[in-house]
């Protein structure tokens, strides 16, 4: 990578949420300012609402990992599930195994295990991330939790964060009784220009910058019109802007490596898209070369011989890993929150790394980034993606043009995956 040419330690850009990171906008630091509240004040829940990549679940990590160790957590990302199972899984969260109980042993549980640890002196607190997927049934179950208490307070603090549609959810007639239980809103908003320059050099400082100006002003200027202050746009966009001027041997960033990043990217300025970002936008606009709707390729994702998703692969990047969030979900302990991107063109198929713990293997060997071939298969974790190409005129697995650009990636791969496989699970 480019860490030895920008004299860095670490990567600065990575997608996963990494809380020594954070940097703390005005709005960041009122939300995270809300989520302390909850610590000394039981009475409702606190609610959390941005648009994709605003950087919510950064803020949750950073919130959590400075919590006291008389605080116990139930942290809850996986939020497609039905009323029994949220239980089982916030009892799993509290260290009990609770599979084999039906719902009243369930709540009783819970009842006996908050009264306990408030007994003890302990807090406990229950953070819910990607909440906008919560059912009604699920929310009124956090809500009837909610009223657990002894005979002077409250046992279980709240907090439950999301996309905006959390916020229409909430507001539904038919959850009247939750909505009043809610003490504190609050909508973290994209990063001013100002805010933007600051994130960047904060992230550069914290990735051992030491106070060297990786990225011109100009460069900045230019970054905010294509990611509109769009945390986790800003971080895509930097770090392939780092990798074109590292393709050139240049250790600084000007406005013609972040116009080469953009033109790979394929953006659009983020003044022309919607004002909300909606998830095509965030992955990535149309290619120029292709229709937006032409079929490109095909992608089969399995573990143990089953398949447990197909994807129809359309110019653009889609991103797997193991959250709601990502384009395609694989809900396994052994994939990373944002795992890899699949990036897919006329011209190639891409498949990348995103600094993930346990990598993309292909034919047992770890690689960074691989041009996809027709009927490649790329292991992750104990899944599979197996690739179809689909492109009317792409090159195909065994042409002389794949195998010479795929030898070459993994080549560079190989003395990549050397540096370590990045900074635990994300």
């Amino acid at each position: 990578m480019y860490l030895e040419l920008f004299r860095l330690k670490e990567l600065p850009f990575r997608l996963s949420p990494d809380p020594q990171f954070l940097y703390l906008s005005k709005h960041h630091a009122r939300a995270k300012a809300y989520m302390e509240s909850t610590i000394w004040f039981t009475d409702g829940f606190v609610v959390i609402t941005g648009e994709i990549g605003a950087g919510k679940t950064t803020l949750i990590e950073s919130f959590l990992r400075e919590l006291d160790k008389d605080v116990v957590i139930a942290q809850l990302n996986q939020t497609q599930i039905s009323p029994l199972g949220f239980l089982q899984g916030v009892l799993v969260q509290f260290g009990f195994s609770p599979f084999k109980m039906n719902k009243a042993e369930l709540l009783a549980t819970v009842n006996n295990f908050l009264i306990e640890q408030y007994a003890a002196g302990r807090k406990v607190v229950l953070v819910v991330d990607e909440a906008q997927n919560l059912s009604n049934r699920v929310l009124e179950e956090i809500r009837l939790l909610s009223g657990i208490e002894t005979s002077k307070d409250k046992t279980l603090r709240i907090i439950l964060a999301g996309q905006p549609e959390l916020n229409d959810k909430l507001n539904a007639p038919e959850l009247v009784q939750l909505a009043q239980r809610i003490r504190l809103r609050f909508h973290l908003t994209a990063l001013s220009s100002e805010e933007s320059a600051a994130y960047v050099a904060h992230r550069l400082e914290v990735a051992g910058a030491q106070g060297r100006q990786i990225l011109s002003p100009a460069a900045v200027q230019l970054l905010y019109r294509y990611t509109g202050g769009v945390p986790r746009l800003i971080n895509t966009l930097c770090d392939t802007a780092m990798m074109s001027a590292f393709a050139i041997d240049k250790d600084t960033v000007d406005v013609e490596e972040v116009r080469a990043a953009v033109e790979e990217l394929q953006w659009i300025e983020y003044a022309a898209r919607t004002n909300r970002m909606a998830r095509a936008e965030m992955v990535v606009p149309v290619l120029r070369h292709a229709s937006g709707d032409t079929v490109l390729g095909r992608l089969i994702v399995a573990t143990n011989g089953h398949t447990v998703d197909e994807r129809d692969l359309k110019a653009g990047r889609i991103i797997i890993g193991r959250t709601a969030e990502n384009d395609i979900q694989i809900d396994s302990k052994y994939v990373s929150r944002h795992h890899c991107q699949v990036t897919v063109s006329l011209e190639a198929a891409i498949i990348e790394d995103l600094n993930s713990t346990n990598g993309i293997v292909l034919k047992g060997k770890r690689v960074r980034r691989h041009v996809l071939g027709n009927g490649d298969v790329i292991v992750i974790g104990q899944h599979e993606l197996r690739f179809t190409d689909a492109r009317p005129h792409g090159p195909r697995a065994g042409d002389p043009d794949t195998a010479d650009a795929t030898g070459s990636q993994e080549a560079l791969s190989s003395g990549a995956a050397s540096e370590g496989p990045g900074a635990g699970p994300h």
